[in-house]
């Protein structure tokens, strides 16, 4: 138990025990009352045996009513149904033990039916009133010893009254709210409740100069990913911390809070909005499916397994080689109990003989292929490895779906792999070709086989060995923030998105398909750095500074999502784009991908390199080690 929980408990106890000695005293004021101060008559009453009896009672519904512990800075009126609840029960059993009492014989005059009356309402009104002058009271010492917020509301309508009556709430900080800023010119001029609205943005560099605004509240349910991102960075260019009000689900659950506001994350400056997809063909595919999916304990496969899950498929296979993290994504779904079977299995994605006995034994119906080596600058000093899991085990996977007829095959690709400058990129360009060719070759020969699609996306937001997470650790640690260049550029995209993706590819592959979002204008890093650093309220240069490392091994300055030699189509929804390939020979590049066998044997990744600029020549790597390859070729 944390400190936190001791101190909780303590307080809890404490307040019941006061609310049991208010108690106590009304049924002694009740008497009172009832026989008109007169002492001679009390006499004839055991008035302390029935406080007490009383007392006694009512903590034990104190006790026993869960809902009715509280807290002096979360107090309001729903406490009163609570103290009726308990005032109830306390009357209750007093009445049923006054009734055993007196069938006993006893020779005292035991709790008058009036004087229980009396007591209730005094109960009632003592408990009530002890709430409200402590409540006032602790507002009072807030507001006189705490530093003072002031906030500003963006959004006059419905959300932003709410927010405010929500902020009011709020006894645990000093906060005032100093004015409502509004995009429509209408609300523009009126108040709400005695607070002004203002148009527009232009007014918060004067609300902050005037009334020394702290905190901005987005609090608008329909708000463009433009408009939220540009104030944002006003918001983060005069140094307001901005936090938003949460989704709309969540209000028409009636569980807004102030604990529900929450910060800005780097994911509300997307340049674009997010892409949702809702297919009901993705249902239909998966439902009563055997799926399989490959690195289904990383970022992306766990939520892809999240996403197929809901879809109802007879069986879900999640193949990983990490045990720590297959584990915990286990435990996870257990722990939501979801009535899909579940199976995760512990194996290595390059182990032929493994993945063969896990085809026969499961025969699954879909496979989505999302385990891979992605980082760039270990794989150009492991290109054996890159080609061991990036080409030889795709190939291997592929393969074993048409010998055991799987439906859908969708292959999860990279945008480093159109004209890749590394090892990574290339790897993930050839396993495209490979799929590419056998699709064809299948269609050629057999017509009805197996559907392969092939997904190429950018940056995930907060995928493993992503920027974002990096930048966060860095932050955290006090800096420096490292960047490779000022001018780096790359695409960004949510894991939701990249999932969503994944299973559309699914759903619409005919064969031979490169499925693509559009992603929206590519993010600079260097102002992807400085956001992060603002957000974590810090400040650049003399808080965390930005240093510039150079770009690494391999890395691009800029990436592309479709190659020089690649066409590209709009599908029925107008953010999915289907890239087409030029033709491959099968034979050759089947010949080609197996001669990486004879070449690992070698041992030499001089010799592995140049077998894949052959494969590959828009090839051209950038690393120091191979810049004399890049010159032969």
């Amino acid at each position: 138990m944390t400190f936190l929980d001791k101190h909780f408990v303590m307080v809890k106890w404490i307040t019941r025990l006061i609310d049991s000695f208010i108690l106590f005293q009304s049924v002694i004021l009740a008497f009172f009352i009832r026989l008109n101060f007169d002492l001679e008559l009390m006499e004839a009453y055991p008035v302390f045996m029935d406080s007490a009896l009383y007392a006694a009672i009512g903590f034990f519904a104190l006790t026993f009513c869960r809902d009715y512990d509280w807290t002096i800075p979360n107090s309001h009126l729903g406490n009163v149904a609570s103290v009726v609840q308990v005032i109830a029960m306390s009357l209750g059993l007093t009445v049923m033990a006054s009734l055993v009492i007196e069938n006993s014989n006893t020779p005292e005059n035991f709790f008058p039916v009036s004087v229980l009356i009396i007591t209730s309402l005094i109960s009632f009104f003592a408990l009530i009133m002890y709430r409200i002058l402590i409540k006032e009271f602790y507002i009072y010492y807030v507001n006189n010893k705490l530093p003072v917020k002031n906030i500003v509301i963006f959004g006059a309508g419905e959300a932003g009254r709410l927010s405010r009556r929500v902020l009011k709430r709020d006894g645990e900080v000093n906060q005032r709210i100093q004015a409502f800023l509004d995009d429509d010119p209408e609300k523009a001029g009126t108040s709400i409740n005695g607070i002004p609205v203002y148009l527009g943005l232009s007014h918060l560099q004067n609300l902050v100069e005037e009334k020394q605004i702290t905190d901005l509240l987005i609090s608008v349910m329909c708000m463009s990913p433009k408009r939220k991102r540009e104030i944002i960075d006003e918001c983060l260019r005069l140094g307001v911390k901005a936090s938003i009000v949460p989704s709309i689900d969540e209000w028409v659950k009636g569980g807004f809070n102030v604990s529900k506001i929450r910060k800005i994350n780097i994911e509300d400056l997307l340049t674009r909005p997010e892409i949702n997809l809702d297919n009901p063909n993705v249902c239909e595919q998966i439902e009563n499916k055997v799926v399989l999916v490959t690195g289904a304990a990383g970022s992306i496969g766990s939520e892809l397994c999240r996403q197929i899950i809901l879809k109802n498929p007879s069986l879900l296979i999640m193949l990983d080689q990490s045990e720590s993290a297959l584990y915990n994504i286990e435990q996870d779904f257990k722990a939501v109990k979801w009535d899909v079977p579940i199976r995760p299995l512990l194996a290595d994605i390059r182990d032929k003989k493994r993945m063969a006995e896990i085809f026969k034994s499961f025969k699954p119906d879909i496979v989505y292929h999302a385990a891979a080596y992605k980082h760039v600058p270990m794989m150009e000093i492991y290109p054996e490895e890159a080609v061991r899991s990036n080409i030889l085990a795709t190939k291997n996977l592929a393969d074993l779906s048409v010998m055991y007829n799987v439906k859908n095959f969708v292959f999860v690709s990279t945008d480093k792999a159109v004209n890749p400058s590394n090892v990574m990129g290339a790897s993930k360009r050839i396993a495209e070709l490979y799929i590419q060719a056998l699709s064809d070759y299948l269609d050629a020969e057999r017509g009805e086989t197996t559907k392969f699609a092939i997904t190429r996306f950018g940056n995930v937001l907060g995928s493993n060995g992503s920027v974002i997470p990096l930048f966060k650790k860095q932050i955290e640690q006090g800096g420096p923030v490292y960047v490779t260049d000022a001018n780096i550029t790359r695409y960004f995209m949510t894991i939701s998105e990249a999932c969503q993706l994944i299973l559309e590819a699914g759903a619409m592959a005919k064969g031979n398909e490169i499925f693509i979002f559009d992603m929206g204008e590519p993010v600079k890093i260097l102002d992807l750095a400085k956001k992060m650093i603002m957000l974590s309220d810090k400040k650049i240069e003399s808080e965390i500074k930005i240093v510039f490392t150079g770009l690494r091994d391999g890395e691009k300055m800029h990436e592309e999502l479709v190659g020089r030699t690649e066409e590209m189509e709009i599908t029925h929804h107008p953010k999915i784009c289907v890239v087409k390939m030029a033709p491959v020979a099968f034979n050759k590049i089947n010949y080609q991908v197996e001669f990486f066998e004879k070449l690992l044997v070698v041992n030499s990744d001089t010799e592995l390199v140049r077998h894949i600029k052959a494969i590959v020549p828009e090839y051209i790597s950038n690393t120091s080690r191979f810049t004399v390859l890049d010159r032969l070729n």
